[in-house]
């Protein structure tokens, strides 16, 4: 209810998707290495996220990072984005080995400023649209160059597009939501 929200609400709404963004680099890079249906040698653990199509298991994590990184990004600003990034990339450097942490690093970096391009003009309008289309582009991106600067390859490119799309699709009616509960109280984006 309305009447119940405080003046720090948003604040502590953004500390919560910092948090959330910043611990599911970490988590996808653990899960990719040690937990799936099938661990391929040398490569990812696989999780079948539809009929006949493989991806490795940290994608569910990293479509709700997309979505999280996004919300980070209206809460705070960009730079709070790219310190998520450099923090749940050095908290990865414990879990996985260096070569899936610089490829998730470079990978969410450079997703990050494709997401820009497409989210911070839209985010004041339309704010599921902007979190819809710029997480399309932002997860091909992150998909490309992750597969490629991890494992040589972009076999599992069609999985990764779709597991992440599946995370940002169930993610929307709660962006709607949100973006109803700031318009609401008067809360603007940063």
């Amino acid at each position: 209810m309305a009447s119940h929200m405080t003046p720090s609400q948003p604040r502590l709404d953004g500390y919560i998707f910092l948090a959330g963004f910043a611990l599911c680099i970490p988590a996808a890079n653990w899960l990719i290495g040690n937990a799936g249906s099938i661990c391929v040698p040398n490569g990812p653990c696989l999780i079948p996220v539809a009929p006949g199509l493989m991806a490795p298991s940290g994608v569910l994590m990293i479509g709700l990072a997309l979505v999280l990184r996004d919300l980070v990004q209206r809460r705070f600003g960009v730079g709070w984005t790219i310190g998520a990034i450099i923090a749940g990339a050095a908290l990865s450097a414990g879990l996985a080995p260096p070569q899936l942490v610089l490829a998730s690093g470079t990978a969410f970096l450079l997703s990050e400023l494709a997401d820009c391009a497409v989210y911070t003009p839209l985010q004041r309008r339309r704010l599921v649209l902007a979190v819809l289309a710029s997480s399309a582009v932002g997860l091909v991106v992150d998909s490309a160059v992750f597969l490629y600067l991890a494992f040589g390859s972009l076999d599992f490119l069609a999985g990764q597009v779709v597991g992440k799309s599946w995370m940002v699709l169930l993610a929307l009616p709660f962006i709607a939501w949100l973006r109803n509960r700031d318009q609401r109280l008067g809360i603007q984006p940063a």
